[in-house]
């Protein structure tokens, strides 16, 4: 398949607002891809590359030479190109690298060049999140789209399972938990407090999560062989050995693990988010501790589609309580508020209620699991930032947030803030953002760069308020920063609609 069908189909995705349109578009070089080339188009219908990084940024593209009068790339070539473009390593990399990035742009058209532009740096704007491509998937292939979905979250993404989707549903429904393949974690949503959430977990008695402020992980045992994967599936195995050595200690052969890491103070309370995050991230510094509330799998069975109660009760066979996040099984709102409180009280964020019937529904963000912090926190995206003035001058400062749209295509921007940010925050972000800034910036006070769409950041807000000037029809009232994600990605992030039912907009 020539790249220029995928540019085609992009700009067409692009052109139109409605679903509908966007997956037909999707569907058709979908259902024309060969088998050798399925994956590679998959990814790149999605906007991204299958290679997770190529050393290649915006300012290692340059400027593009003359492009090609007609179209003759075809995907695997692309494909090839930027394999190895990823291999590269060692002394005269660098160049060798912008060496084959020109020769790569100089086969290109005009318009495959501004697509792969944007497929390096990650700024393909056609609104076709892996969602839309799972659903274009569905109707390429004749498969059902429930069926799409659960294998691709099973199997951790789309490309996986393409394949799998034109061989038929039942090809679909072997793909199952594998012990060792991390799986899409299920999420939470949210409510403004436990009665709330309580109504929308399904009224009656459910369960109620202590909610730690530490790193997601998934923890997969089989034998001695232990894997400790983020939720955003990177494999930190190595960074945690503490974790490997508990795990490793409990009486099963072979698990899959749900929960938390945190660092923890000597008196017990957690200790600042970003220690813990430091520490998962460079593997070195404060100590962790797990905190398990799931049980995906145990020895041979997998407990997925049992409900909560089941899974749990499995769990606090399993695992010690010291290693289990505190709960509570309660119908009466009194009971929840006080374990609210207590959780408050000993420094944690808030809770998760959870209904004890629902399966666990990995990838998934619905209302069997809803999140209360007393705070009102949304994840939001980083947009745009500005460079700063006075005490702030050389530090971009002011960052502008935007929700997701409703309809995945882009991101609806909410407001600005440079509330709540410390100066170890400022120099950070002024690195982080010059490396996502999607063009050089000169450094001049309220110059606005705009960044490709990648940081998510938490932001504490008092509320909302109607709004004339952004697109959404609202604006955030008294935001401030809380902290970034870097274990969240962009799809992840809160969308205009959930800012809107938190606060009855």
């Amino acid at each position: 398949m020539l790249l220029a069908r995928i540019v085609e189909t992009s700009q067409t995705v692009a052109a139109t607002r409605s679903r509908k349109a966007k997956v037909a578009a999707l569907a058709v070089p979908l259902a024309e891809a060969g088998p050798g080339e399925l994956e590679v188009v998959v990814a790149y219908l999605g906007g991204s590359l299958l290679q997770r990084r190529t050393g290649v940024g915006w300012r290692g593209l340059g400027s593009p030479p003359e492009p090609a009068d007609e179209p003759s790339l075809t995907v695997h070539e692309v494909h090839a190109a930027f394999e190895h473009l990823a291999g590269l390593s060692g002394s005269g990399s660098q160049a060798a690298r912008a060496a084959a990035v020109q020769d790569l742009l100089g086969r290109a058209t005009a318009e495959e060049q501004v697509w792969l532009r944007g497929v390096i740096t990650g700024n393909v704007r056609q609104g076709a999140l892996d969602a839309l491509v799972q659903e274009g998937l569905a109707a390429a292939s004749g498969a059902p789209l429930s069926a799409v979905r659960r294998a691709a979250m099973l199997a951790g993404g789309t490309v996986p399972i393409a394949r799998a989707a034109f061989s038929g549903e039942s090809a679909l429904a072997e793909v199952c938990l594998e012990v060792g393949r991390p799986v899409l974690p299920m999420l939470a949503s949210s409510a403004p407090d436990v009665g709330a959430a309580m109504a929308k977990a399904g009224g009656g008695a459910v369960s109620i999560d202590t909610k730690l402020d530490g790193i997601r992980i998934q923890v997969h045992k089989d034998g001695d062989d232990v894997v400790i994967a983020t939720r955003s599936l990177d494999v930190i195995t190595d960074r945690l050995p503490e974790v490997v050595d508990i795990v490793r200690a409990l009486p099963a052969s072979r698990l899959v693990l749900d929960g938390e890491a945190l660092a923890l103070a000597d008196d017990g309370r957690p200790r600042p988010f970003q220690e813990t995050a430091s520490r998962t991230a460079m593997g070195a510094g404060v100590t962790v501790t797990p905190y398990f509330f799931d049980l995906l799998h145990l020895d041979g069975t997998n407990l997925l589609d049992r409900p909560g109660a089941e899974r749990w009760a499995a769990l606090a066979d399993l695992v010690p309580a010291e290693h289990r996040t505190p709960s509570v099984t309660t119908s009466d709102v009194a009971e929840a508020e006080s374990f609210v409180r207590t959780a408050l009280d000993l420094g944690h964020e808030g809770v998760v209620v959870k209904s004890v019937s629902a399966p666990y529904d990995a990838g998934r963000r619905g209302s069997a699991w809803v999140k209360v912090k007393p705070v009102h926190t949304l994840d939001l995206v980083v947009l745009a930032v500005e460079w700063g003035s006075g005490r702030r001058e050389g530090w971009l400062s002011n960052i502008h947030l935007g929700a997701r749209a409703d309809d995945g295509d882009g991101f609806v921007m909410l407001g600005k803030t440079f509330k709540g940010m410390t100066d170890e925050m400022l120099a950070w972000q002024t690195g982080r953002f010059t490396e996502l800034a999607l063009e050089p910036a000169e450094v001049k006070a309220h110059h606005v760069v705009p960044v490709r769409p990648e940081q998510v950041v938490e932001i504490a807000l008092d509320g909302i308020q109607r709004s004339t000037r952004y697109p959404g029809g609202i604006a955030l009232r008294f935001a401030r920063v809380v902290r970034y994600r870097d274990d969240k990605s962009p799809d992840e992030a809160d969308t205009l609609a959930t800012v809107k039912e938190m606060f009855g907009g």
